[in-house]
This record gives structure tokens, sequence and C-alpha cells, in this order.
């Protein structure tokens, strides 16, 4: 018998089998794959690189291996293979196990449906097993599909344990405060994957013999990979699909980290964490967390767009030299000029790849532009006139809406010589690039170019709203943006459910912002900036808190780096009261993404800055810069100043601030030696009674919680678990899932010192499931490390070892390190340790600090019957 097939993707996430066949519903397979994909699944898709007909064992094998099954249907039954009675779509279905989840939608209207396809979706329609849905648009297909996913994912995440592995890497989680009871937020960007890599909305053209040397050099050792050329050769382009090829060599795959929107060296680290999902606590400095969490991984970091922050270079060699798996992959427009570096020069394209990528990208603004006999020269002499340089080529090609192939060459040629459109001492290439921006912006209008220039203040994308609000009044900002994305110098980075996002490439950007400040319109376009994230923020606050949590998690994950620009900018012009506003306003999304770290430093700056401060503003800028310190505070000034705080609060008539500073202070009172029980329970129950004046459920909830920690250290069991009861109660019926995983974690704790050993499982196991579907890495490791005590109790030093080394390597990975101040398994630990089973014990942690998070959820989880 031979050996059966085994199919694993890079990333091993859930995978999702598409079916559909190939000679129609191309919109409807791109939106499929991107519905998919912003769930953080694996698209499992022949037509995206396999066989067009590819053989029955292989298609089998990829089916046996999914986990849901999605069936595309319009008009075409597909082709029936020789020797076969059944075309490949028909097939698939006929083969999908009997216990994989199927939703089927079929394309609506069809007047033209093949016979046999009207009979497959006949047999469908009566197949009980099936779920199927009309739809007419790709759009109305990918909003279907991903609420569909995500549905199935909550309504099969405790029936097995393959639907829990898949569900751990869901979407955006639900609200909780770092370092609040049960400690710490979830990680915004769920739990890491193996590969994590950007999707390019277009194919990389002509650089295979790139991607194979660079491919080539990195598996055989090379640790630190710079690809050096000028803005806009492609280095980027070229990087993740090097680094796409390159990932199976490592076990941790690859992780791309964008830095263009990075000016100061000393915030590397936290933007490589940020990728990571390594928090920034602010309790240690950042590099040293990211030695720990990558110091026993074997993964590829892309750092793209280095330029701009050589000085951060030696960081680099710190990694390589301390995380001995690691390997960097950088682009940079200049070499780093550190120890162990090696260069590979990314250069212009061939003549024929350029002319390739030329009629690629006229095909996206004329799907029927040819290259033909007449008109191969003039494309060949517009590919030379901009020296093969991809960017000035894919500038040039979006003309050809309006321009044939000969006016195009014709007003390069009288253009190009004339234009500067940078500093002469830039290289040879980089003036190429310059000056076809130069050249493309000179056939835009007036309003056009004056856009441009204001959407250079941008960072990591905007959406339409964002661009009309630092436009400049009067104009047509939709017509005039339209006409950026046609002429290629803005782009459409995706197009989701209503709103739309833009990107523009770092160089083109870079010209703007230069325009911008020449013309002298950047302070106005800054301010306008940041008074439209100002207003962002304000509309958020409350949604943040209840029903519309994970929409603007995933917004204003989108408009992250837009958020650090905006408070860097009302930072930088000591506006103290609007700068310490914006990052109140979202304290529950700095929590949740693991940024308290960086809003400190921010906080820091009006403390330090000698100027009087309103009330408001320093009860803000106190509890910020003092929250995360709570758990260190061996002399009182840490809760001296959140006593401050609250009081600065209550001074300004903001409950809400005061009863979130006075969780934080009771944290302070019972994190030390010797804890403040009495003075905790005091400062709590005023906390109660300010959350139900406001009607915070949020902060209700979490209220409780903390009371009930303060019952646990009086030895008030019963009171303990009346106040956790309450808590899980309240966040049930808010559907607070991080609340609820808070409540059910100290809840097992209570059952397991009034002797409930069965009940604390249960406990913990929800709460191990619950953060799983969020993706939340620290709850995971909580409920792991409640599961060891369970372990230990029943007489299983084995099982404990090895999810105590799993909880151990999930809080490394994640920069968490205030865990034993919410945490009691250590001691059951150290029994073991020191017990007849040591040696047993410490090799299973040994085992346990390999398993990955989804392998660690499994471990923890009983096996369904």
């Amino acid at each position: 018998m031979s050996a059966p097939h085994v199919i694993r993707t890079p990333d091993q996430r859930l995978r999702v089998f598409v079916s559909s066949t190939l000679q129609e519903l191309a919109d409807e397979r791109r939106a499929a794959r991107t519905a998919i994909e912003r769930l953080h699944l694996a698209p499992v898709m022949f037509e995206l690189g396999a066989r067009p007909h590819p053989p029955r064992e292989l298609y089998r094998a990829y089916l046996d291996q999914s986990d849901v099954f999605v069936g595309l249907y319009w008009e075409k039954y597909g082709w029936v293979a020789p020797e076969e009675t059944v075309s490949g779509l028909e097939d698939e279905y006929n083969l999908c196990p009997d216990d994989l989840p199927r939703l089927l939608y079929i394309k609506s209207p069809a007047s033209h449906r093949e016979p046999r396809l009207t009979e497959l979706i006949g047999r469908i329609r009566e197949d009980d097993r099936a779920a199927y849905k009309y739809f007419e648009t790709a759009r109305e297909l990918a909003r279907l599909l991903e609420a569909d996913l995500a549905t199935l994912l909550a309504e099969r995440f405790d029936q097995s344990r393959a639907a829990l592995l898949a569900a751990a890497t869901g979407p955006t989680p639900a609200v909780s405060p770092h370092g609040g009871p049960g400690g710490g937020g979830a990680d915004a960007d769920g739990l890491a994957d193996p590969v994590r890599l950007p999707t390019p909305l277009t194919g990389l053209v002509g650089r295979e013999a790139d991607v194979a040397v660079i491919r080539g050099m990195l598996q055989s050792g090379t640790r630190f990979l710079t690809l050096v050329g000028p803005g806009g050769i492609g280095k980027s382009r070229l990087a993740i699909a090097a680094a796409r090829a390159a990932a199976p060599g490592f076990d941790d795959g690859a992780v791309f980290v964008d830095l263009s929107a990075v000016q100061e060296p000393d915030r590397v680290p936290n933007r490589i964490a940020q990728a990571l999902d390594v928090r920034d606590t602010g309790d240690a400095p950042m590099a040293d967390n990211l030695v720990t969490a990558l110091r026993d991984r074997q993964m590829l970091l892309v750092l793209d767009n280095f330029e701009q922050i050589l000085d951060a270079a030696p960081l680099l060699t710190r990694l390589l030299a301390q995380a001995p798996g690691v390997a960097v992959l950088v682009t940079s427009r200049a070499l780093l000029r550190v120890s162990a570096e090696q260069s590979y020069e990314v250069g212009p394209l061939g003549d024929d790849s350029a002319v390739s990528l030329f009629v690629d990208r006229a095909h996206a603004v004329k799907p029927d532009f040819e290259v033909t006999a007449e008109n191969a020269s003039a494309v060949a002499g517009v590919c030379a006139a901009v020296d093969g340089v991809p960017l000035a080529i894919e500038l040039a090609a979006a003309r050809v809406r309006v321009l044939s192939p000969a006016d195009l060459l014709d007003r390069l040629d009288r253009r190009l010589s004339v234009l500067v459109g940078g500093s002469r001492d830039l290289p040879e290439r980089q003036q190429t690039i310059r000056r076809t921006i130069e050249w493309s912006t000179q056939l835009l209008t007036d309003d056009q170019r004056r856009l441009l220039a204001r959407l250079g203040v941008f960072e990591g994308g905007f959406t339409l709203e964002a661009a009309e609000a630092v436009g400049d009044d009067g104009d047509d900002v939709l017509s005039d943006l339209a006409a950026l994305v046609d002429s290629s110098l803005v782009g459409q980075q995706h197009d989701g459910e209503e709103r739309a996002r833009f990107s523009m490439q770092a160089i083109v950007r870079e010209y703007a912002r230069e325009r911008l400040e020449k013309e002298g319109g950047l302070g106005s376009a800054r301010d306008a900036h940041a008074e439209y994230f100002r207003a962002l923020a304000a509309r958020a606050e409350a949604d943040l808190k209840g029903t519309g949590q994970r929409e603007w998690m995933q917004r204003l994950g989108d408009e992250r780096d837009n958020l650090r620009a905006a408070e860097r900018h009302l930072l930088g012009s000591r506006d103290w009261d609007r700068a310490a506003e914006l990052a109140y306003r979202l304290y529950l999304y700095w929590w949740v993404t693991g940024l308290l770290g960086e809003v400190r430093t921010w906080m820091d700056e009006p403390l330090a800055s000698g100027d009087a401060l309103g009330d408001h503003t320093r009860a803000i800028a106190l509890y910020f810069t003092r929250t995360i310190m709570f758990w260190k505070d061996p002399d009182g000034s840490v809760a001296a100043d959140l006593t401050e705080s609250a009081d600065l609060f209550h001074r300004v008539g903001d409950a809400d601030g005061e009863g979130l500073a006075r969780i934080s202070l009771a944290l302070a009172l019972m994190a030390g030696e010797r804890p403040d029980t009495s003075r905790a329970r005091e400062v709590m129950e005023r906390s109660l009674e300010l959350f139900r004046s406001t009607h915070s459920v949020w902060g209700e909830s979490m209220a409780h919680v903390l009371l009930g920690r303060v019952a646990l250290l009086q030895q008030k069991i019963h009171e303990a678990q009346e106040h956790f009861e309450r808590s899980l109660a309240l966040t049930r019926k808010d559907g607070d899932a991080v609340g609820e995983r808070i409540a059910t974690y100290h809840l097992g704790w209570t059952c397991l010192i009034r002797g409930d050993v069965e009940e604390a499982r249960k406990h913990f196991v929800r709460s191990v499931t619950v953060s799983a579907t969020l993706g939340h890495t620290e709850g995971i490791a909580y409920g792991l490390e409640g599961l060891v005590a369970v372990a230990a109790l029943t007489g299983d030093p084995v099982r404990a070892g090895r999810l105590a080394g799993a909880a151990q390597a999930l809080r490394e990975r994640s920069g968490t390190h205030n865990g034993p101040i919410f945490t009691f398994h250590q001691k059951y630990v150290e029994r073991l340790l020191t017990g007849a089973s040591a040696d047993l014990v410490a090799a299973a942690m040994a085992e346990g600090r390999d398993l990955t998070p989804e392998q660690a959820v499994a471990e923890a989880l009983p096996t369904p019957a």
C-alpha cells in the first residue's frame, strides 16, 4: 500500500477547502479567499496555482485534511475527465467527508445553468448536511462567507479538539484590561501564525531568479541579508516572495515587519514586538522582551524599509547573537553596515520582464490591451525610458487608458529630460523614479496634485472618510482620489465590507510630503489629520465597551500607525490636553493590543514638560504612567500617584475615570509583600459604586472580580465566590468574552481552595476555551496554569509539567511578566520539582515549552466524547 498523502499548509491553520469551476467566478474566488484570510484561516484553492485538473487522490487528500468545505456554483458544471462519469466539481462534493461542515453558495441570476449542475444543486438542497445560500455579487459573497465561518467556529468550538484548534486563530478579541483582574488584555492579532506575510494585490513579475537566489542564501545559513536598492525598485515585493519561499525552512515560519512609518530608531523594538504579538507592558526594555521571545524560535524576520532608522541596526546583531534560530531579511535603500550583514542588490527588470510587467499593469486599467507589431517598439521604449524600474513602469502603464504607447513614449522622452523631482545627488535610479513620479503628477489637475500632497500625512493607509477630512474644503475628494488610484500613485489596499482602504508606496508618500512641506501646507494637513483621529477615537469610545467591540478593534487596528502619528503630532505641538484625550478615549484599545508601554512614554512627556497641566490631563497622564507599574511598588509611590489620579478624576467629575484609577490602585495595594486588603476593599467598594452610577457593566464586572480577590486574601472564600459569580453573570449578559474568561478563571481557583477539584477543572477548561476562541494568548496561559494545579492534585505530574512548560513559553513569547500576581500554580510546580517525580516533571516541562499555542490548548482540554 502506498503511503497516504500528507498535505500541510505552511501555516498549519484551519483549512477551508473551496470548490468551484475554473472557467467562471474568478472575482468570487478572490472574494472568498479574502474573506477566509480575514479570519486568519487558510484557503485551499487549486485555482490559485495547482494543476488545472488535479487528480482525485490529491484533492481527496486535501479534503481529508480540511476543516470546512465551501462550494461556489453558478452556471458551469465543469470538465469531466476521461474515464470519469462526473466533473471534478461534483466529485469534490461527493468525496467531502461526512463530518465536514458544508457551506454552499449559489450565484444568481443564472440564465444558462448547465443541466448537470442543476441536478447537483437539487441534490444539495435535499442534503441535510449542507447549508446553502444565494448571492449576486462578489462583495455579498465575501460578507456571507465571513459571517457564516465566524458563526460556524463559534458553534463548533466546544465540540471537538480540531474545531478548537481552528478557532484559536479567530477574529479580534473582546475587551480586557491589561493588568486588570486576571491580568492583561488580548492580543489583537490572535495567536501567532507561523507564516504572517502580506498578500500583495498583484503578482510578482520577472523576479523568479532573484527569489531562487535569496531563498538559497537563507537556506544555506545566511542569517542577516539586506536587499538593497533605490525606492520603487521592488525590494518589498521581492522580500515577501522570497520569504514565502524560504518560510518552510523555519519551524516558526516568517513574519513581516513594516518599518515605513517608524522614524525613531528606538521605536524599532516596539514595531518588531507588535508583529510578534509581544506586549509592550513598559516594565522592561522592549529589546530584552524581544530576546526572551525569540531566543528559542526558528524564525525569519522580514524587516521592510529600514533606510530611515539605520541607527537601529545594532539591535539586529544583538537579536541574532542571542536568538540563534532567527534570521533577518532586510530591505533598505542603503546598507546597514554592521557585522554579519550580507547584501543582495536589487536591480531593474530585464527587457522582457519589464515589458511583461508593463502589460500586466496595463491590463488593470485597459483589459483588452495587448502588445502588437505596431506598438511593441513603443512599449519597449517606455520601459527603457524609465530604466526598468518596476514602480516607474507601473506609473507609466497606468496611462494606457488615455494614451497609446507611442504617445506615452513621446511624453516621457520630452518630460523626463527636464524634470528632476528631487536632489541631483540621489542615485541614478532614485532620480529616475522621482522624475517618473513628477511626470505622472504633471498629468493631474491642480486639485488632484494638492490632494496627493496632503495624503502624504497618512501612515499605513487611509479610508475615503479620512482622505476627505484632510482634503481641502470644496474639493471633490472622491473623484480626485479615484484619479490618483487610476494613476497608480495611490493603491486600493483592499475592499472591505463598507470601507475601502487606500495606501501609498513609501517613496510616493515621501515625495508627497516633500511637496506639501515646500508648499507650506504640512502643518495644516497634520492638524487636520490629528483632529480626524481624535474625533474617530471619540466615536469609538463607547462602542469599545459594548456590542461594537470587534468592529472597532479591527478598525482601530487598521489605523494604528495613523493613531500614533496623530498622537506624536499633538505631543510635538505641546497640545497636552488633546494628546491626553486621544490616549484616554482609547485606553481599552491600548490595553487589548498591548501598547501601554508606548502610551506610557507619550504621557511621560506632559508630566516632564514643566507646563501647567489641567486636572483631567494630569489625571490621565498619571494613570497611564503608573497603572503598568502597579505590581512593582516597593515604596508606595505608585499607589500614591494612582490615588492622586483618582482624586483628580473625581475633581473634574469623571466617574468612570475615577473608577478605573481605583482598580489599578487596588491592584497596587494588593501586590506587595504585605497586602493592604482593608484599604483595597474600601477603594473597590467605591469603584463599584462609581461604575454602577454610570451604568458601566464592564466596570462593574471588573470591580466584582477585584472585590473577590480582596475576599480571597482575607480568606472569605464564600464571599469571593459570590463576587466572581456576579462578575460572570454580568459579562455573559453583556457579551464580554474576556470578562467571562477572567471570572471563570477566578472561580476555578476558588473551587480549588474549597477542595472541589473537578469543578475547578471545568472553570479552567472554560477559561482556556474562551481564550482560544479569542486568540488571547495570555488568557490561555492563565487557564493552563490553573490546570497545572488540577493535574498536580489529581496525581498526574507529567501532565502538570507539560502544561507548566507550555504556559511559561507562552508568557515569554508574549512578553507578559505579571503572571505571578494573578496565578498560584507555581507552588504546585515547586513541590513536584522537589518530589520523587522531579526528573519526569522537568522533562515534561521541557516538552511543554516546545508546544505551539494550539497544541497547548489541545493538551489542556479533555478528549471529546
